[in-house]
Parts: structure tokens; sequence; C-alpha cells
């Protein structure tokens, strides 16, 4: 696991249109951090669109909410993890990218046969999602198992 792919022209709306090179990758730090999934020296470098994630992960979902928080910001395209250890894998999550017309129930439908458990798909991206009415096409989340 080393780079995820992201839509880069769609997402939440952190930059400015004329900002130093620079302060993409501070903005996008303070962003991370602010809801920060559990990562220890967090540092993400914004290079070609394409964040850089560095520092040290408590567990494997730690490092997928932050790839995911960077990942939907716009103007992204790109995370790498390479600068960022973390606990080998022990749970199999998927990914999924939210298409026009989706809602959370209708996700739940599709991965759990019941659109009552959207919940579970919320608290699992609570630092992705912070509506559960304000989901957009594009944005991608983690689907964790039941």
């Amino acid at each position: 696991m080393g780079l995820f792919d992201f839509v880069g022209d769609i997402g939440n709306k952190i930059f400015g249109k004329d900002e130093a090179p620079e302060v993409p990758s501070r903005k996008i730090t303070e962003y991370v951090e602010s809801d920060n999934p559990g990562i220890e020296n967090l540092e993400i470098e914004v290079a070609d669109e394409v964040a850089i994630i560095k520092g040290e992960a408590a567990s494997q979902e730690a490092m997928e909410k932050a790839v995911l928080m960077a990942g939907n910001v716009k103007g992204i395209k790109e995370v790498s993890v390479d600068g960022l250890s973390y606990p080998e894998e022990t749970e199999e999550v998927e990914f999924y990218v939210i298409e026009k017309g989706d809602s959370l129930w209708a996700i739940s439908s599709k991965f759990y046969g019941k659109g009552h458990f959207y919940n579970k798909i919320v608290e699992a991206n609570k630092e992705v999602i912070k509506d559960a009415n304000k989901i957009f096409p594009g944005q991608k989340i983690r689907i964790p198992k039941l």
C-alpha cells in the first residue's frame, strides 16, 4: 500500500487560489490534525497534486483515515504513505467512491444488504463525513466489515 488515487477536481475546499506552494502543505497538515485519527509526528507535503503523508500511525485504520482526509481535499489526486509507518494490515477494508445519486442508506444496502447500517459507515468515516446528509460524488470512504 503506497499510493491511493482520488478525484482531484472535487472535494473539501481548504486552499486559496493564489497560495504559495508551501501553504497547501501546511493547510492540509492542519486539516488532518484537526481531527487527527491517530498519527504521531504528522507531516504532509503537497507536490504536483500528490499529498505525501509522513509520521507514525497508531493503526491501519488511523492510516486509512488520514489518507481519506487528505485525498478528499480539492486539488489532491493521489496520496502517498511511503513516509508513514503503520502496523501491518490486520483488517480487510473496502473503499468506495461515492457516485451521483448515492445516499448512505443505498451504500449500506449495497454492502450490507440493509440500509439501516449506514451509521456504521458514518462512524467509520467521521473524519471525512461531517454531516451524513452532505456526501458528494467522487468522495472516497471506508466500508468497514460488520
